[in-house]
C-alpha cells in the first residue's frame, strides 16, 4: 500500500474533526478501489476499536454507492435479468457476493429438476411435478417461523437455507420453471407475492409460499373481497422483473424496520427510489 494513503487511513481517529473530515472527503472521493486497501488496514487495527468503526463505516458509505450504480445501470439497461436484480439486493448486506455462483447454483437446481420433467403434460400437470421435486426433493419451503427475518430477502441466504418469504421462494421457483421452458411469470397480489401459469388460453396461479398449490381468479376475487379491495388488473397479470425487486427491498424495510435498524432502512428507501 501507499504509505501516504497509509499514513492517511490512520488519521482517521485524529482528535480534529477537520482533520478527519477532510481524510473521509479524500477517500469517498477516491472511491471504490480503496475498499482492498481498507479493508487490509481495518484487519490490522484490532487494538484501535475507533479507527476500526471509521474504517468499517468509509467502506460501507463506498459499497452501498457501488451499489446504487450497479442498480440504477441494471435499470437504465432494462431491468430483465431478474437473477441479477436479486443478487444487487444480497449485496447490500453481503457485498463479496458473486452472481456467477448464484447463477450456477441455481443452474444446479434445475439440472434436478429437468429429469422429471414430461413432455406433452398439460401444464398444470408439469407444475405438479416441478411442485413434487422442489418441495419434497429440494426442500424448499416456507420461513413461517421468522416471516419478517431481513435474511428472507436475500436469494443467496434463502438458497443455502432453503427457507424464505412468498417472493424470495417465488424468485428461485421462477427461475427453474422459465428455464424448463415453462410460461410462468410474477403477479403483484397484495401481501402476497404469487406465480401465474399465462400461455394463450390457459391461466392460472401458483402459491409458491403454500407449497406450489394452483388456484385460479375467481380465488384472487374472494381474497381481494377479503382484504375489502377492488378488482385491479395488476393483481391478476404479470409483473416486470424491476417491479420484483422494488417489492423485495420494500419487504426489506418493514424488515429492518421491525428489527429497528432505521438507518439501514433509510438506506434501502433510497435504493427504492432508484428504480421508481
Amino acid at each position: 500500500m501507499n504509505p501516504n494513503l497509509k499514513a492517511m487511513i490512520q488519521l482517521l481517529d485524529d482528535s480534529d474533526e477537520e482533520v478527519v473530515q477532510h481524510i473521509e472527503d479524500q477517500i469517498r472521493l477516491q472511491g471504490v478501489e480503496l475498499i482492498p486497501h481498507l479493508e487490509k488496514e481495518w484487519e490490522s487495527s484490532g487494538l484501535n476499536p475507533v479507527l476500526q468503526q471509521k474504517i468499517e463505516g468509509l467502506i460501507h458509505e463506498l459499497q452501498f454507492e457501488l451499489m446504487k450504480n450497479r442498480l440504477q445501470n441494471w435499470k437504465e439497461t432494462g431491468g430483465m435479468d431478474l437473477v441479477e436484480g436479486m443478487w444487487i439486493v444480497a449485496t447490500y448486506r453481503y457485498p463479496d457476493l458473486s452472481l456467477a455462483e448464484i447463477k450456477e447454483t441455481l443452474d444446479q437446481l434445475y439440472y434436478e429438476v429437468w429429469p422429471h420433467i414430461r413432455e406433452n403434460l398439460h401444464p398444470i400437470d408439469q407444475i405438479k411435478v416441478l411442485n413434487s421435486v422442489f418441495f419434497d426433493q429440494l426442500k424448499f419451503g416456507a420461513n413461517t417461523k421468522n416471516f419478517h427475518a431481513i435474511n428472507n430477502s436475500f436469494i443467496n441466504v434463502v438458497l443455502e437455507n432453503r427457507k424464505g418469504n412468498p417472493i424470495s421462494l417465488c424468485v428461485i421457483y421462477l427461475y427453474i420453471a422459465q428455464k424448463l421452458g415453462f410460461q410462468v411469470f410474477g403477479v403483484n397480489l397484495p401481501n402476497l407475492f404469487v406465480l401465474t401459469y399465462k400461455h394463450e388460453a390457459i391461466q392460472f396461479y401458483i402459491n409458491v409460499f403454500n407449497r406450489g398449490l394452483i388456484f385460479n381468479t375467481v380465488d384472487i376475487d374472494n381474497y381481494l373481497a377479503q382484504l375489502n379491495l377492488p378488482q385491479n388488473e395488476s393483481y391478476y397479470q404479470p409483473c416486470s422483473p424491476i417491479e420484483i425487486v422494488r417489492r423485495v427491498f420494500r419487504n426489506l424495510t418493514m424488515a429492518y424496520e421491525k428489527a429497528g435498524e432505521l438507518e439501514r432502512k433509510e438506506e434501502v428507501e433510497q435504493l427504492i427510489r432508484v428504480l421508481d
